[in-house]
């Protein structure tokens, strides 16, 4: 697998990524939330669904009194009662393929939004199914080596031997990927060995990339992830612009 720059997209942005910190914790707050509530339990070893989302809150660095304080929310009768999860599918500018998953209590407000959001940038709301078939939902897990901590051969034959189906060693980085139903325990697994995530969730991940040579377009693209991201009702934006 190859040409998954996700990382290094976040990479590119690091300062606006830890400015926007904060509406990171709420969204991934939001998403513990729901996970309770459609697990039944506030429990990890008895929610899957909610063991993928702490995961995915401590490779972003939420502090654990945080989650704590988040599940003990969660636990409360009626927490999250309001949410549901919706996603949308559409074109970006120069027809990227854009898929944008939200949490909100209104569906008709996110519905306004999103189509706002597409309108405005260039691009535009599609129906459901029109993008999807061109991702696959995988685990991504991603190793941080930007100071050369890591050799590539040791990384890679922990992560086979923990269950991942594909590695990818790019310049101050590795990736893995798994089945969504193998995740946390990759995770775990890799989390035992003493690794530290930069990023690890559940991810609809491009089977194909494409270029905009555009300078308008490019700026357009920019603006509309970055319109989205900073909604409050979405949670993750996947596309399949190549940025590199």
């Amino acid at each position: 697998m190859s040409g998954h720059s996700k990382w290094h997209n976040i990479q590119k942005t690091k300062g606006a990524q830890d400015a926007k910190r904060a509406a990171a914790f709420t969204k991934i707050s939001k998403e513990m939330i729901v996970a309770v509530k459609e697990g039944g339990s506030a429990d990890p070893n008895y929610n899957s669904r909610l063991a993928t989302v702490i995961t995915k809150a401590k490779a972003a660095n939420m502090p654990n009194d945080n989650i704590k304080r988040v599940l003990d929310r969660a636990a409360s009768a009626g927490s999250g009662d309001a949410y549901e999860s919706i996603t949308y599918e559409g074109y970006g500018p120069g027809g990227v393929a854009v898929i944008v998953e939200t949490m909100t209590d209104s569906r008709n407000r996110t519905a306004a939004a999103v189509r706002h959001h597409f309108d405005k940038f260039g691009g535009n709301l599609g129906a459901s199914g029109c993008v999807a078939w061109s991702f696959d939902r995988k685990g991504v897990i991603v190793i941080d080596n930007e100071d050369g901590d890591y050799e590539e051969d040791d990384v890679m034959l922990d992560a086979m031997d923990c269950g991942a189906d594909d590695f990818e060693p790019e310049e101050d980085c590795f990736t893995i990927y798994c089945a969504p139903e193998d995740f946390n325990a990759v995770a775990e697994a890799m989390g035992a060995k003493g690794y530290k995530f930069a990023s690890a969730q559940i991810e609809m991940v491009p089977q194909n990339y494409q270029k905009l040579e555009d300078e308008e377009q490019i700026k357009l693209m920019e603006r509309l992830i970055d319109a989205m991201e900073d909604d409050d009702d979405v949670q993750n934006v996947w596309h399949n612009w190549d940025q590199d």
